[in-house]
């Protein structure tokens, strides 16, 4: 399997700028990655509540392209946070997020990192065997999804 890792260092997301340039080079690129994957995995930190802002920007970005990338796509989401929580929060919203661009999105299991600073060794690999089950059945769902 080959696995891309998407750059959302994208600009502001600016109605003018569209209007005056069209759409950026990195958002097209961005969407053409989402467009040619089998399938996404979106894994969110927390801020206040909610995913980051840079992820919302993406978000933002990729909807005002032509192609619609995310029409059908199998799509996992997961987050990691300090708190014991896990970003809940953040991935209930990120899930609200994604409701308009109607992805087959996987409803579980949820993939919650709580304390995600301690969670990883040298070489940042997880460590947890609980986290590692559930993050196993939900990338074998994820797979399983891609083949419908």
């Amino acid at each position: 399997a080959t696995f891309t890792e998407a750059d959302i260092r994208l600009p502001l997301y600016d109605g003018d700028l569209e209007d005056s340039e069209g759409i950026p080079p990195e958002v097209q690129t961005l969407a053409d990655q989402i467009a040619a994957a089998d399938a996404v995995v979106i894994s969110t930190t927390e801020y206040n509540k909610g995913p980051s802002g840079v992820l919302k920007n993406a978000l933002d970005w990729v909807s005002r392209t032509k192609t619609k990338p995310w029409t059908g796509k199998p799509l996992a989401v997961m987050s990691a946070a300090a708190g014991r929580a896990g970003g809940e929060r953040a991935q209930l919203v990120l899930r609200s997020f994604m409701v308009p661009f109607q992805t087959r999105i996987m409803q579980g299991p949820e993939m919650h990192l709580a304390d995600s600073s301690n969670q990883f060794d040298g070489n940042g690999r997880l460590t947890s065997e609980r986290y590692l089950a559930t993050l196993q059945t939900l990338m074998d769902k994820l797979r399983a999804e891609i083949g419908r």
